[in-house]
């Protein structure tokens, strides 16, 4: 039984198309406790949204990132959160934040929110790899 989950914020699943990192290959490598990967629902919704309108580049890392999300969901390796028709993937995430959570986000606003609610952040470090802030 997993313990922890690693919620996935949207602006995290673009780090494999924009700067090359294996992102589930880095957070095996820094996890030390049993956890399990997640995805909040609208996080695909904002993918397809920047897949259609976002600058050329972004909407080569999305593609990227809604084939490994779909690899991932087919393999049940990603569990997908259901959120609140109110609230934002920020909102909804910040909800879920506690101590057995780790947020993988490069949005500098939601690490501090989340770091309130005691949960860990996962980030980006040099463009080459991830650490546990």
């Amino acid at each position: 039984m997993f313990k922890h989950e690693v919620i996935l914020d949207t602006n995290f699943l673009l780090i494999p198309g924009q700067f090359n990192v294996n992102i589930f290959a880095e957070i095996e490598r820094i996890m030390n406790v049993p956890y399990k990967l997640c995805i909040i629902d609208k996080s695909i919704e904002e993918l397809n949204k920047i897949s259609v309108l976002g600058k050329q580049k972004d909407v080569n890392a999305t593609k990227l990132a809604v084939a490994l999300i779909g690899s991932l969901i087919k393999q049940k390796s990603l569990k997908t959160i259901t959120s609140s028709p109110k609230l934002s993937v920020d909102d909804t995430i910040v909800k879920k934040a506690n101590k057995k959570v780790y947020i993988a986000t490069q949005d500098k606003e939601l690490k501090k929110r989340v770091k309130e609610k005691e949960a860990k952040v996962i980030t980006l470090k040099q463009k080459k790899y991830l650490v546990i802030d």
